[in-house]
């Protein structure tokens, strides 16, 4: 339920409106903007009324949400969200780029490609240090080592770091090296780590999961949302579907659903999508002409000795020429890269 406040309400009227939901055992969200002010009602509504609203000064409508995710879902917060951090907006006009290598192997392969993806003026660096892999066998990522090169990248050159963790002890140590943290499509699920990076109040990159649903990807922020953490973004990047030709089938069609529904910034992965360098330049652009707000794509210095994805990852030239291509489409629908 939420409820519209006149333009005349004053002060009063709305902390009247708030204080009469918190007695009637529920929680208000607060959306102040520069037409209207909205108040939403978290909690059990199954026996509230309207009416209960609808008599109280200042109150110019109340209305009924049906969908089960409040905080996310743009009934009470009609408004855009953007991210913005070290002067990069993520939401605004802007498409942003984040990119680098799946997982971080030494010092010198991230410092290769930090300058790479620097040359082609983005300012974000998306590198994995817990690799959550489907063989137990396979490269697991450096961990604390990890973190502490992307601090020493984000220290010596001021770019943005994002960076995925699997659990919630992992939140604290994350969180004092990097600037995003990125929940990944086997956790989108783990409400424990959700309420843990939620607690946080850093940013928080949450990729859809392989197997689930557009609803069940808002319920999911909704559990960082919960925290009073308004700095989400969610990530399309691929679901799993009776197709083999690539790693997994790109749902194009989230991007514009998503911008109907949520009010949170929509980016795009194409690399895990297809799983395939060649392919992952058109998804991009695919991605941008759909009014994705941003990519995840990513590269690699020497893809053939990549511990981790390399078949997907990018060479630096090829890399620069997605940059060109994808400023290109993004000028013919209005926006910048």
């Amino acid at each position: 339920m939420i409820v519209v406040m006149a333009q005349a309400a004053t002060e009063a009227d709305v902390q009247g409106v708030v204080e009469r939901v918190r007695e009637l055992g529920c929680e208000a969200h607060l959306s102040q903007g520069q037409e209207a002010t909205i108040i939403g009602v978290i909690g059990d509504q199954r026996r509230l009324r309207e009416s209960v609203f609808e008599a109280m000064d200042g109150v110019a409508q109340v209305v009924r949400i049906l969908k089960p995710y409040k905080l996310a879902g743009r009934g009470f917060h009609p408004r855009d969200t953007v991210v913005s951090l070290n002067g990069i907006a993520i939401g605004a006009e802007r498409v942003v780029i984040m990119a680098g290598p799946c997982a971080v192997e030494s010092r010198e392969q991230l410092w290769e490609t930090a300058d790479a993806v620097r040359a082609q003026g983005i300012g974000v660096l998306r590198a994995g240090v817990f690799k959550p892999r489907t063989s137990p066998y396979s490269f697991q990522g450096l961990g604390r080592e990890g973190l502490e090169l992307l601090a020493e990248i984000r220290a010596e050159t001021g770019m943005t770091v994002v960076t995925e963790l699997m659990a919630p002890e992992q939140v604290d140590l994350v969180a004092e090296h990097v600037d995003i943290l990125q929940i990944g499509t086997r956790n989108m699920q783990n409400y424990n780590l959700l309420h843990a990076v939620g607690e946080s109040g850093k940013p928080v990159l949450l990729k859809r999961g392989m197997m689930s649903t557009m609803e069940e990807l808002l319920m999911s922020a909704e559990y960082v949302l919960s925290h009073g953490n308004e700095d989400v973004m969610l990530c399309e990047r691929g679901i799993r579907t009776f197709e083999r030709a690539t790693r997994n089938t790109l749902d194009i069609s989230a991007v514009p659903v998503l911008k109907e529904l949520t009010h949170l910034p929509v980016l795009v992965d194409p690399s895990h999508a297809c799983g395939n360098w060649r392919w992952v330049s058109s998804l991009a652009l695919a991605a941008v002409a759909a009014g994705a707000d941003g990519l995840l794509v990513e590269v690699h210095p020497q893809p053939e000795m990549a511990l981790s994805d390399g078949e997907q990852s990018l060479r630096p030239d090829r890399f620069a020429e997605l940059v060109q291509r994808v400023k290109a489409v993004a000028a013919a629908v209005g926006r910048e890269v």
